[in-house]
């Protein structure tokens, strides 16, 4: 009985141990699959499409309707003229004519046309004064062509426009919030006249990699030959992919595009330290390593403190002046408190930014460490200043 007892107890923790096992190798396959992904990306996310881009519209126009706020027209003379224009246009002749109104402003036009606008879609349009106007607010954009590069008018716009700052004050004071001379029109302008480009009647396409690099072209090109298993896509370069769509393939270049844009690839990058002098911003990429290098930080400060006494005679002196004994108090440091770190071969970004924190070296200082240290040949990596 007691045999019995013991070979059913010693079963139970056997079953038990291996679902610990099991349960820990389970946890293990699911963190390893967590990294994984956290890791990937889609290819939709870090390529362009060859040809399938954005087009930049501009036009030239007048803003009416300003509540004195417009051009002067003697300032703006290109002002005066585009009114006199628009005027005979719509039979309206006053040429000659001493013109006083400052409800006008002439303004320049922006607007993108996305790729694959339909005639007829709207599109937003931005507005900036070109004269010197003090406020949009109020205004109207009459009929305005926006062109292309090519010269051809691809979109018109008109609308009320949206300022989203104001100016107001006084004889004494004045208050400007944002930039009232800039403004928006949402679906302002219509578009005219659609991009010739058929992507369907293509046989192959170019995959342009937004952060060109040798490693992220090749896995993509691998991960998608991978996926149709054929040779279908090829490296070109380091910010080119080339996508070819199969003979045999039932679809169109653009269900190939739709069935490789979501497979993951893991993208490289290069150690490349990015550095804004300017306002002191610093990024390092993951990659970033140092060799054997000792760092140190100490600043030199010399506080002046000026403290003047007066000093004057005793009561009653026959002789004496009251004067002004200066008084200065100097004080140096030199930085007692400055550290020595020695940063090991092989060091991570993670230990490079522990290592200048303990130093307490700020963010301006850190610059300067950075590119001692790359002078000294020690940063493995590119550093970039913005």
């Amino acid at each position: 009985m007691f045999d019995r007892k013991t070979k059913e107890t010693g079963k139970n923790i056997a079953s038990a141990a291996a679902l610990v096992v099991f349960m820990l190798f389970l946890t293990f396959m699911i963190g390893s699959a967590t990294d994984a992904e956290a890791k990937t990306t889609r290819i939709k996310d870090i390529v362009n499409i060859e040809s399938v881009r954005e087009n930049q519209l501009i036009g030239y126009g007048l803003v009416v309707g300003l509540n004195g706020t417009g051009d002067s027209l003697g300032n703006s003379p290109f002002t005066e003229q585009s009114l006199i224009a628009m005027l005979e246009r719509l039979g309206v002749n006053v040429r000659g004519q001493n013109l006083n109104t400052g409800n006008v402003a002439a303004v320049m036009v922006t607007a993108t046309l996305p790729p694959f606008t339909n005639q007829g879609s709207t599109i937003d349009v931005n507005i900036s004064a070109l004269g010197d106007a003090d406020s949009l607010q109020g205004g109207t954009l009459l009929v305005t062509p926006l062109m292309a590069a090519d010269g051809e008018v691809y979109a018109i716009a008109q609308g009320s426009v949206n300022v989203a700052g104001f100016a107001a004050g006084g004889a004494a004071s004045q208050v400007t919030q944002n930039i009232p001379t800039a403004a928006r029109i949402p679906g302002g302008g219509i578009v005219e006249r659609e991009i010739d480009f058929k992507l369907e009647n293509l046989d192959q396409v170019r995959l342009s990699l937004r952060n060109p690099d040798f490693t992220t072209a090749r896995r993509i090109a691998q991960a998608i030959n991978g996926f149709s298993s054929a040779n279908i896509a090829s490296a070109e370069n380091s910010a080119s992919v080339v996508l070819k769509r199969p003979n045999m393939y039932a679809g169109t270049i653009v269900d190939l595009i739709t069935d490789v844009e979501q497979l993951p690839v893991e993208p490289d990058q290069i150690a490349r330290v990015v550095i804004d002098e300017r306002s002191g911003v610093i990024v390092m990429g993951s990659e970033v390593k140092i060799s054997t290098v000792a760092i140190a930080q100490a600043n030199l400060t010399i506080k002046i403190t000026e403290t003047p006494q007066v000093s004057q005679p005793n009561p009653f002196a026959e002789q004496g002046d009251t004067v002004v004994v200066p008084r200065t108090d100097l004080e140096v440091n030199s930085g007692p408190d400055a550290k020595l770190t020695v940063m090991e071969s092989g060091v991570t970004l993670e230990d490079l930014v522990t290592g200048l924190n303990r130093l307490g070296v700020p963010p301006r200082d850190v610059i300067t460490i950075l590119q001692a240290i790359k002078s000294a040949g020690a940063l493995q990596a590119e550093i970039t200043t913005m």
